[in-house]
Protein backbone atom coordinates (compact mmCIF):
# COMPACT_ATOMS: atom_id res chain seq x y z
CA UNK A 1 0.00 0.00 0.00
CA UNK A 2 2.63 2.60 0.86
CA UNK A 3 4.65 1.37 -2.23
CA UNK A 4 1.09 2.21 -4.59
CA UNK A 5 1.07 5.78 -2.73
CA UNK A 6 4.45 6.53 -3.50
CA UNK A 7 4.12 5.75 -6.87
CA UNK A 8 0.81 7.55 -7.34
CA UNK A 9 3.13 10.87 -5.62
CA UNK A 10 5.69 10.03 -8.02
CA UNK A 11 3.35 10.13 -11.19
CA UNK A 12 1.42 12.94 -10.18
CA UNK A 13 4.39 15.53 -9.14
CA UNK A 14 6.20 14.28 -12.56
CA UNK A 15 3.06 15.34 -14.40
CA UNK A 16 3.45 18.77 -13.23
CA UNK A 17 6.57 19.63 -14.55
CA UNK A 18 5.13 19.66 -18.01
CA UNK A 19 2.27 21.96 -18.20
CA UNK A 20 2.89 24.23 -14.71
CA UNK A 21 2.66 28.01 -15.36
CA UNK A 22 4.40 30.18 -13.09
CA UNK A 23 2.22 33.82 -12.98
CA UNK A 24 0.54 35.08 -9.82
CA UNK A 25 -1.93 32.06 -8.79
CA UNK A 26 -5.12 32.80 -7.02
CA UNK A 27 -6.56 29.56 -5.74
CA UNK A 28 -9.43 27.72 -3.17
CA UNK A 29 -8.91 25.04 -1.78
CA UNK A 30 -12.31 23.47 -0.68
CA UNK A 31 -12.65 20.49 2.11
CA UNK A 32 -9.68 18.73 0.67
CA UNK A 33 -8.31 15.96 1.89
CA UNK A 34 -5.83 15.09 -0.41
CA UNK A 35 -2.29 14.68 1.28
CA UNK A 36 -0.33 15.92 -1.31
CA UNK A 37 -1.72 19.10 -3.22
CA UNK A 38 1.07 20.31 -5.57
CA UNK A 39 0.87 24.07 -7.13
CA UNK A 40 2.75 25.38 -9.42
CA UNK A 41 6.80 24.84 -10.64
CA UNK A 42 9.51 27.60 -11.17
CA UNK A 43 13.00 28.03 -12.31
CA UNK A 44 14.56 30.46 -9.70
CA UNK A 45 17.68 32.28 -10.31
CA UNK A 46 20.00 32.96 -7.33
CA UNK A 47 18.16 35.81 -6.21
CA UNK A 48 14.42 34.28 -6.06
CA UNK A 49 11.51 35.18 -4.10
CA UNK A 50 8.04 33.40 -3.23
CA UNK A 51 5.44 35.85 -2.11
CA UNK A 52 2.46 33.25 -0.16
CA UNK A 53 -0.61 34.57 1.34
CA UNK A 54 -3.21 31.89 3.20
CA UNK A 55 -6.37 33.13 4.43
CA UNK A 56 -9.72 31.49 5.24
CA UNK A 57 -8.13 28.69 6.48
CA UNK A 58 -10.17 26.57 8.59
CA UNK A 59 -11.25 22.76 9.04
CA UNK A 60 -14.75 21.25 9.10
CA UNK A 61 -14.15 19.55 12.53
CA UNK A 62 -11.15 21.49 14.05
CA UNK A 63 -9.08 19.26 17.15
CA UNK A 64 -7.07 21.06 19.75
CA UNK A 65 -5.28 17.94 19.36
CA UNK A 66 -3.91 18.36 15.72
CA UNK A 67 -0.58 17.99 15.30
CA UNK A 68 -0.85 21.00 12.67
CA UNK A 69 3.53 20.93 12.04
CA UNK A 70 2.28 18.28 9.97
CA UNK A 71 0.70 20.53 7.38
CA UNK A 72 1.94 23.34 5.67
CA UNK A 73 3.88 24.45 2.20
CA UNK A 74 7.02 23.55 1.17
CA UNK A 75 9.17 23.71 -2.12
CA UNK A 76 11.12 20.54 -3.48
CA UNK A 77 13.40 19.46 -6.43
CA UNK A 78 11.97 16.98 -8.72
CA UNK A 79 15.43 14.97 -7.80
CA UNK A 80 14.69 15.48 -3.64
CA UNK A 81 10.83 14.27 -4.37
CA UNK A 82 12.10 11.44 -5.38
CA UNK A 83 14.20 10.61 -2.12
CA UNK A 84 11.30 11.77 -0.40
CA UNK A 85 9.33 9.39 -1.28
CA UNK A 86 12.45 6.55 -0.46
CA UNK A 87 12.19 8.05 2.91
CA UNK A 88 8.39 7.20 3.17
CA UNK A 89 8.56 4.24 1.92
CA UNK A 90 11.50 3.43 4.44
CA UNK A 91 9.73 4.72 7.08
CA UNK A 92 12.13 7.01 7.69
CA UNK A 93 9.49 9.84 8.43
CA UNK A 94 5.79 9.89 8.39
CA UNK A 95 5.20 13.06 6.33
CA UNK A 96 7.25 15.18 3.69
CA UNK A 97 7.45 18.41 5.85
CA UNK A 98 9.68 15.82 8.35
CA UNK A 99 12.44 16.00 6.13
CA UNK A 100 15.39 17.68 5.38
CA UNK A 101 15.66 17.43 1.93
CA UNK A 102 12.45 20.06 1.41
CA UNK A 103 12.41 23.44 2.08
CA UNK A 104 10.13 24.67 4.25
CA UNK A 105 7.91 27.61 3.54
CA UNK A 106 5.09 28.11 6.24
CA UNK A 107 3.85 25.39 8.25
CA UNK A 108 0.13 25.60 9.89
CA UNK A 109 1.86 25.79 13.55
CA UNK A 110 2.86 29.29 12.49
CA UNK A 111 -0.73 30.57 12.07
CA UNK A 112 -1.15 30.35 16.29
CA UNK A 113 -4.90 30.20 15.64
CA UNK A 114 -5.04 32.61 12.72
CA UNK A 115 -6.78 31.76 9.84
CA UNK A 116 -4.40 34.64 7.80
CA UNK A 117 -0.91 34.71 7.34
CA UNK A 118 2.05 36.45 4.92
CA UNK A 119 5.18 34.75 3.64
CA UNK A 120 7.72 35.99 1.56
CA UNK A 121 10.51 33.34 1.15
CA UNK A 122 13.99 33.98 -0.09
CA UNK A 123 15.38 31.47 -2.81
CA UNK A 124 18.76 31.38 -3.29
CA UNK A 125 19.75 28.21 -4.39
CA UNK A 126 19.35 28.18 -8.58
CA UNK A 127 17.30 24.78 -9.51
CA UNK A 128 13.88 24.57 -10.44
CA UNK A 129 11.23 23.77 -7.23
CA UNK A 130 7.31 23.40 -7.42
CA UNK A 131 5.67 24.61 -4.10
CA UNK A 132 3.32 21.48 -2.59
CA UNK A 133 1.33 21.55 -0.30
CA UNK A 134 1.14 19.08 2.32
CA UNK A 135 -1.94 17.50 4.74
CA UNK A 136 -0.70 14.51 6.52
CA UNK A 137 -3.51 14.54 8.98
CA UNK A 138 -5.84 11.71 8.09
CA UNK A 139 -8.55 12.19 6.70
CA UNK A 140 -8.85 15.84 7.97
CA UNK A 141 -10.17 18.30 5.66
CA UNK A 142 -8.97 21.81 5.17
CA UNK A 143 -10.43 24.65 3.48
CA UNK A 144 -8.28 28.03 2.29
CA UNK A 145 -7.68 30.40 -0.24
CA UNK A 146 -3.93 30.40 -1.67
CA UNK A 147 -2.47 33.28 -3.27
CA UNK A 148 1.37 32.56 -4.72
CA UNK A 149 3.49 34.60 -7.04
CA UNK A 150 7.51 32.98 -7.31
CA UNK A 151 9.13 35.95 -9.47
CA UNK A 152 12.84 36.45 -9.69
CA UNK A 153 14.67 39.91 -9.33
CA UNK A 154 16.67 41.01 -12.06
CA UNK A 155 20.22 41.84 -11.54
CA UNK A 156 21.06 45.52 -10.20
CA UNK A 157 17.63 46.76 -11.38
CA UNK A 158 15.74 44.51 -8.67
CA UNK A 159 12.70 43.87 -11.67
CA UNK A 160 10.71 41.18 -10.92
CA UNK A 161 10.55 38.50 -13.36
CA UNK A 162 8.04 36.13 -13.27
CA UNK A 163 8.52 33.83 -15.82
CA UNK A 164 10.83 30.95 -15.09
CA UNK A 165 14.47 31.27 -15.56
CA UNK A 166 14.27 28.44 -18.84
CA UNK A 167 11.28 30.38 -20.41
CA UNK A 168 12.00 34.32 -19.34
CA UNK A 169 13.02 34.73 -23.39
CA UNK A 170 10.17 33.06 -24.56
CA UNK A 171 8.75 36.71 -25.49
CA UNK A 172 11.11 37.20 -27.53
CA UNK A 173 11.19 33.95 -29.38
CA UNK A 174 7.00 34.23 -29.96
CA UNK A 175 7.76 37.76 -31.63
CA UNK A 176 10.34 36.47 -34.01
CA UNK A 177 8.06 33.30 -35.06
CA UNK A 178 5.06 35.55 -35.45
CA UNK A 179 7.25 37.98 -37.51
CA UNK A 180 8.28 35.39 -39.42
CA UNK A 181 4.84 34.09 -40.45
CA UNK A 182 3.45 37.38 -41.47
CA UNK A 183 6.29 37.61 -43.90
CA UNK A 184 5.53 34.37 -45.51
CA UNK A 185 1.93 35.27 -45.33
CA UNK A 186 3.18 38.53 -47.53
CA UNK A 187 4.98 36.52 -49.99
CA UNK A 188 1.73 33.99 -50.32
CA UNK A 189 -0.32 36.69 -50.81
CA UNK A 190 2.21 37.73 -53.48
CA UNK A 191 2.06 34.62 -55.16
CA UNK A 192 -1.41 34.26 -55.39
CA UNK A 193 -1.89 37.42 -57.26
CA UNK A 194 1.16 36.35 -59.63
CA UNK A 195 -0.71 33.36 -60.11
CA UNK A 196 -4.29 34.28 -59.79
CA UNK A 197 -5.22 32.18 -62.78
CA UNK A 198 -3.72 28.63 -61.30
CA UNK A 199 -5.02 29.84 -57.17
CA UNK A 200 -7.74 27.48 -56.32
CA UNK A 201 -9.44 27.43 -53.25
CA UNK A 202 -6.65 25.80 -50.43
CA UNK A 203 -4.91 27.87 -51.38
CA UNK A 204 -6.34 30.62 -49.86
CA UNK A 205 -7.29 28.41 -47.25
CA UNK A 206 -3.44 27.70 -46.97
CA UNK A 207 -2.91 31.49 -46.06
CA UNK A 208 -6.16 31.96 -43.60
CA UNK A 209 -4.10 28.86 -41.93
CA UNK A 210 -0.41 31.11 -42.06
CA UNK A 211 -2.16 34.28 -40.68
CA UNK A 212 -3.64 32.28 -37.81
CA UNK A 213 -0.69 30.95 -37.05
CA UNK A 214 0.97 34.07 -37.29
CA UNK A 215 -1.94 36.08 -35.15
CA UNK A 216 -1.81 32.79 -32.57
CA UNK A 217 2.03 33.40 -31.99
CA UNK A 218 1.53 37.65 -31.47
CA UNK A 219 -0.60 36.95 -28.79
CA UNK A 220 1.29 33.91 -27.43
CA UNK A 221 4.31 36.52 -26.97
CA UNK A 222 2.07 39.47 -25.85
CA UNK A 223 0.67 36.83 -23.09
CA UNK A 224 4.01 35.85 -22.08
CA UNK A 225 5.49 39.76 -22.18
CA UNK A 226 2.73 40.53 -19.54
CA UNK A 227 3.34 37.85 -17.04
CA UNK A 228 6.84 38.42 -17.25
CA UNK A 229 6.61 41.94 -16.33
CA UNK A 230 3.31 41.77 -13.95
CA UNK A 231 2.42 38.56 -13.25
CA UNK A 232 -1.03 38.08 -15.12
CA UNK A 233 -1.89 38.06 -18.42
CA UNK A 234 -4.27 41.16 -18.78
CA UNK A 235 -6.37 39.16 -21.06
CA UNK A 236 -3.88 38.35 -23.96
CA UNK A 237 -4.48 35.01 -22.82
CA UNK A 238 -7.68 35.04 -24.15
CA UNK A 239 -6.68 36.35 -27.06
CA UNK A 240 -4.49 33.39 -27.39
CA UNK A 241 -6.77 30.36 -26.74
CA UNK A 242 -9.05 31.92 -29.43
CA UNK A 243 -6.55 31.96 -32.20
CA UNK A 244 -5.24 28.23 -30.69
CA UNK A 245 -8.18 26.99 -31.54
CA UNK A 246 -8.84 28.81 -34.87
CA UNK A 247 -5.41 27.69 -35.75
CA UNK A 248 -6.03 23.77 -34.53
CA UNK A 249 -8.76 23.08 -36.33
CA UNK A 250 -7.80 24.71 -39.66
CA UNK A 251 -4.23 23.08 -39.89
CA UNK A 252 -5.71 19.94 -38.86
CA UNK A 253 -8.80 20.16 -41.79
CA UNK A 254 -5.83 21.72 -44.02
CA UNK A 255 -3.79 18.13 -43.71
CA UNK A 256 -7.38 16.35 -44.59
CA UNK A 257 -8.13 18.15 -47.42
CA UNK A 258 -4.78 18.29 -48.92
CA UNK A 259 -4.91 14.51 -48.40
CA UNK A 260 -8.28 14.39 -50.09
CA UNK A 261 -6.90 15.92 -52.95
CA UNK A 262 -9.54 18.88 -52.31
CA UNK A 263 -9.63 21.59 -54.79
CA UNK A 264 -6.72 20.56 -56.62
CA UNK A 265 -7.37 17.42 -57.62
CA UNK A 266 -11.72 17.20 -57.29
CA UNK A 267 -14.00 19.69 -56.34
CA UNK A 268 -15.96 17.46 -53.43
CA UNK A 269 -15.22 15.31 -50.98
CA UNK A 270 -16.37 11.90 -50.62
CA UNK A 271 -18.47 10.96 -47.60
CA UNK A 272 -15.89 9.10 -45.84
CA UNK A 273 -13.32 11.98 -46.12
CA UNK A 274 -16.53 14.24 -44.84
CA UNK A 275 -16.51 11.82 -41.46
CA UNK A 276 -13.16 12.32 -41.26
CA UNK A 277 -13.66 16.42 -40.85
CA UNK A 278 -16.47 15.58 -38.47
CA UNK A 279 -14.48 13.55 -36.55
CA UNK A 280 -11.72 15.66 -36.57
CA UNK A 281 -12.72 19.36 -35.57
CA UNK A 282 -15.49 18.34 -33.12
CA UNK A 283 -12.38 16.68 -31.27
CA UNK A 284 -10.43 19.80 -31.98
CA UNK A 285 -12.81 21.67 -29.91
CA UNK A 286 -12.40 18.99 -27.03
CA UNK A 287 -8.72 19.35 -26.97
CA UNK A 288 -9.08 23.24 -26.91
CA UNK A 289 -11.23 22.84 -24.37
CA UNK A 290 -9.41 20.60 -22.21
CA UNK A 291 -5.74 22.86 -22.90
CA UNK A 292 -7.68 25.72 -21.33
CA UNK A 293 -8.63 23.96 -18.24
CA UNK A 294 -5.28 22.44 -17.44
CA UNK A 295 -3.75 25.91 -18.31
CA UNK A 296 -6.29 27.53 -16.10
CA UNK A 297 -6.59 25.52 -13.26
CA UNK A 298 -3.11 24.32 -12.67
CA UNK A 299 -1.97 20.80 -10.54
CA UNK A 300 -4.02 21.54 -7.75
CA UNK A 301 -7.24 21.16 -9.65
CA UNK A 302 -9.13 17.67 -8.38
CA UNK A 303 -9.56 16.51 -12.59
CA UNK A 304 -6.36 18.37 -13.73
CA UNK A 305 -5.08 14.84 -14.67
CA UNK A 306 -7.88 13.94 -16.24
CA UNK A 307 -8.54 16.83 -17.98
CA UNK A 308 -4.45 16.66 -19.14
CA UNK A 309 -4.67 12.86 -20.01
CA UNK A 310 -8.26 13.72 -22.45
CA UNK A 311 -6.08 16.55 -24.10
CA UNK A 312 -3.36 13.76 -24.59
CA UNK A 313 -5.81 11.38 -25.75
CA UNK A 314 -7.49 13.74 -28.45
CA UNK A 315 -4.58 15.39 -29.53
CA UNK A 316 -3.49 11.97 -30.69
CA UNK A 317 -6.44 10.53 -32.19
CA UNK A 318 -6.58 13.76 -34.17
CA UNK A 319 -3.21 13.01 -35.25
CA UNK A 320 -3.98 9.67 -36.44
CA UNK A 321 -7.17 10.72 -38.23
CA UNK A 322 -5.47 13.23 -40.69
CA UNK A 323 -3.36 10.09 -42.15
CA UNK A 324 -6.42 8.50 -43.67
CA UNK A 325 -7.08 10.63 -46.62
CA UNK A 326 -3.39 10.78 -47.57
CA UNK A 327 -3.47 7.08 -47.05
CA UNK A 328 -6.47 6.50 -49.56
CA UNK A 329 -5.36 9.49 -51.84
CA UNK A 330 -2.44 6.98 -52.41
CA UNK A 331 -4.65 3.75 -52.63
CA UNK A 332 -6.83 5.53 -55.40
CA UNK A 333 -3.63 7.03 -57.46
CA UNK A 334 -1.94 3.54 -57.36
CA UNK A 335 -5.40 1.97 -58.54
CA UNK A 336 -5.70 4.38 -61.38
CA UNK A 337 -2.52 4.63 -62.72
CA UNK A 338 -3.27 0.75 -63.62
CA UNK A 339 -6.27 1.55 -64.99
CA UNK A 340 -6.71 5.13 -66.52
CA UNK A 341 -3.94 4.70 -69.50
CA UNK A 342 -1.73 7.64 -67.94
CA UNK A 343 0.80 6.37 -65.52
CA UNK A 344 3.23 8.79 -65.50
CA UNK A 345 0.71 11.59 -64.38
CA UNK A 346 -0.50 9.39 -61.23
CA UNK A 347 2.80 8.03 -60.26
CA UNK A 348 3.93 11.80 -59.99
CA UNK A 349 0.81 12.45 -57.92
CA UNK A 350 1.28 9.48 -55.81
CA UNK A 351 5.22 10.19 -55.23
CA UNK A 352 3.97 14.02 -53.96
CA UNK A 353 1.44 12.05 -51.48
CA UNK A 354 3.75 9.42 -50.72
CA UNK A 355 6.43 12.49 -49.68
CA UNK A 356 3.61 14.31 -47.74
CA UNK A 357 2.78 11.23 -46.13
CA UNK A 358 6.15 10.91 -44.73
CA UNK A 359 6.59 14.73 -44.02
CA UNK A 360 3.32 14.53 -41.44
CA UNK A 361 4.54 11.84 -39.82
CA UNK A 362 7.51 13.13 -39.16
CA UNK A 363 6.14 16.79 -37.83
CA UNK A 364 3.95 14.75 -35.74
CA UNK A 365 6.26 12.07 -34.02
CA UNK A 366 8.75 15.30 -33.39
CA UNK A 367 6.50 18.01 -31.84
CA UNK A 368 4.57 14.99 -29.60
CA UNK A 369 7.41 12.61 -28.94
CA UNK A 370 10.59 14.52 -29.62
CA UNK A 371 9.89 18.26 -28.72
CA UNK A 372 8.64 16.58 -25.12
CA UNK A 373 12.01 14.17 -24.78
CA UNK A 374 13.96 17.04 -25.30
CA UNK A 375 12.20 19.39 -22.60
CA UNK A 376 12.24 16.81 -20.24
CA UNK A 377 16.22 15.95 -20.40
CA UNK A 378 17.47 19.88 -20.68
CA UNK A 379 18.08 21.74 -18.18
CA UNK A 380 15.69 23.61 -16.98
CA UNK A 381 17.34 26.73 -17.72
CA UNK A 382 17.28 25.75 -21.24
CA UNK A 383 13.56 25.22 -21.62
CA UNK A 384 13.01 27.65 -24.40
CA UNK A 385 14.98 25.43 -26.62
CA UNK A 386 12.11 22.41 -26.94
CA UNK A 387 9.92 25.97 -28.20
CA UNK A 388 12.04 26.88 -30.54
CA UNK A 389 12.33 23.20 -31.76
CA UNK A 390 8.77 22.70 -31.78
CA UNK A 391 8.40 26.19 -34.04
CA UNK A 392 11.24 25.75 -36.19
CA UNK A 393 9.90 21.93 -37.00
CA UNK A 394 6.15 23.76 -37.46
CA UNK A 395 7.89 26.63 -39.46
CA UNK A 396 9.22 24.02 -41.70
CA UNK A 397 6.23 21.77 -42.15
CA UNK A 398 3.98 24.57 -43.67
CA UNK A 399 6.85 25.64 -45.37
CA UNK A 400 7.24 21.78 -47.02
CA UNK A 401 3.55 22.18 -47.52
CA UNK A 402 3.11 25.65 -49.34
CA UNK A 403 6.29 24.75 -51.62
CA UNK A 404 4.89 21.45 -52.98
CA UNK A 405 1.22 22.66 -53.15
CA UNK A 406 1.50 26.03 -54.57
CA UNK A 407 -0.17 27.39 -57.60
CA UNK A 408 1.52 26.30 -60.87
CA UNK A 409 0.40 27.10 -64.80
CA UNK A 410 2.48 23.72 -65.08
CA UNK A 411 2.69 21.78 -61.93
CA UNK A 412 5.75 19.66 -62.51
CA UNK A 413 3.41 16.93 -60.63
CA UNK A 414 1.28 16.93 -63.68
CA UNK A 415 2.69 18.20 -66.52
CA UNK A 416 4.64 14.98 -68.32
CA UNK A 417 6.08 13.91 -71.62
CA UNK A 418 6.02 10.53 -73.40
CA UNK A 419 9.30 8.95 -72.69
CA UNK A 420 8.24 10.14 -68.68
CA UNK A 421 4.90 8.12 -69.33
CA UNK A 422 6.57 5.07 -70.24
CA UNK A 423 9.25 5.43 -67.73
CA UNK A 424 6.75 5.65 -65.22
CA UNK A 425 4.41 2.67 -66.51
CA UNK A 426 7.76 0.55 -66.39
CA UNK A 427 8.26 1.73 -62.77
CA UNK A 428 4.59 0.83 -62.03
CA UNK A 429 5.41 -2.81 -63.50
CA UNK A 430 8.01 -3.20 -61.25
CA UNK A 431 6.71 -1.79 -58.11
CA UNK A 432 3.98 -4.45 -58.68
CA UNK A 433 6.01 -7.30 -59.48
CA UNK A 434 8.49 -6.44 -56.79
CA UNK A 435 4.88 -6.48 -54.49
CA UNK A 436 4.07 -10.00 -55.48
Amino acid sequence: MAFLKSFLFSLFFLLLFSFSSAEIRFTEIRSDARPIIPFDEFGFTHNGRLELNVSKVSFPDPNPDFDFSKVGFFLCTRDSWLHVLQQLEDAEITCALQSDLVKHVLTFKELNGKTEHNTLYRQNEADQYTLVFANCLQQVKVSMNVRSAMYNLDGKSENRDYLSAGKTILPRVYYLFSLIYFVLAGIWIYVLYKKRLTVFRIHVFMLSVVILKALNLLCEAEDKSYIKRTGSAHGWDVLFYIFSFLKGITLFTLIVLIGTGWSFLKPYLQDKEKKVLMIVIPLQVVANIAQVVIDETGPYGQDWITWKQVFLLVDVVCCCAVLFPIVWSIKNLREAARTDGKAAVNLMKLTLFRQYYIVVICYIYFTRVVVYALETITSYKYLWTGVVAGELATLAFYMFTGFKFRPEAHNPYFVVDDEEEEAAAEALKLEDEFEL
